[in-house]
């Protein structure tokens, strides 16, 4: 039995990705994935065979690997951002207790999101941070308050993953206002959009104009502890050195 590659594609873009995972790539029989993030390899892969499933099924995706690999094929399978942060690395694991191959599977990572909006707003996350989905389809929504709560509470930078989509319009505003409770309304703020990819947009802002903002599901959201300031267009956590 062939083994499996759990590859982490950051955005996409060949350049945003690590050579580690262009090998990877490069050397697999078969790559499996969500329709989208296979699009996203663009030209270079097209020769390999593709296969996919679409959104909601992503333990039939993970079950492709396993039934490719038994055929003695090398597998990849490919997770945007980061394969081990909300993507299908810990359930690969999981399941590979019930195909006996705990041992052959491989993670490499790739660029989440919260780094390359970091990046692209400036420097928000140089200090203590979390991220937080505001996904309730896998998190009950009262986790996902308490998390936000505790947040709050603990002055750390947080940068906020799938903050809103058709069925989740106003989730970003209820978020906002429950961080509101602890933080005051002028704290800086920002997002950007389409990360990594043609398109690319950001914007810095109070936390008081967030809540205001509408944002879709391929916006990252960034919130600044209490240290975080706007030196000129740029969006800064301070470590805390003495300058």
């Amino acid at each position: 039995m062939a083994g499996i590659t759990v590859v982490g594609i950051g955005p996409g873009e060949h350049e945003m990705m690590t050579e580690q995972a262009l090998a990877a790539l490069d050397r697999a029989d078969v790559i499996i994935g969500y329709t989208v993030y296979l699009e996203l390899l663009g030209d270079r892969f097209r020769g390999k065979e593709l296969l996919s499933t679409p959104m909601k099924q992503e333990v039939e995706r993970c079950r492709m690997c396993f039934e490719q690999a038994g055929k003695g094929r090398n597998v990849a399978m490919i997770c945007s951002g980061d394969a081990g942060i909300y993507g299908m690395a810990s359930l690969m694991l999981e399941l590979s207790e019930e195909y006996g191959m705990e041992d052959d599977i491989d993670i490499i990572p790739g660029i989440t999101a919260a780094s390359a909006g970091a990046a692209v707003l400036g420097a928000p996350l140089n200090h203590d941070f979390c991220v937080i989905s505001l996904s309730d389809l896998l998190t009950p929504w009262d986790l996902i308050e308490k998390r936000l709560r505790a947040a709050a509470e603990g002055d750390f930078a947080i940068a906020i993953y799938n903050p809103s989509s058709r069925k989740r319009h106003d989730y970003l505003q209820k978020a906002c206002d429950i961080l509101l409770e602890t933080i005051a309304p002028d704290r800086p703020c920002g997002y950007v959009r389409n990360i990594g990819r043609e398109g690319t947009e950001s914007r810095i802002c109070s936390l008081g104009e967030l809540r205001n903002t509408s944002v879709d599901m391929f916006t990252t959201v960034f919130i600044g502890n209490s240290q975080c300031r706007i030196i000129g267009d740029r969006l800064v956590t301070p470590r805390g050195y003495i300058l």
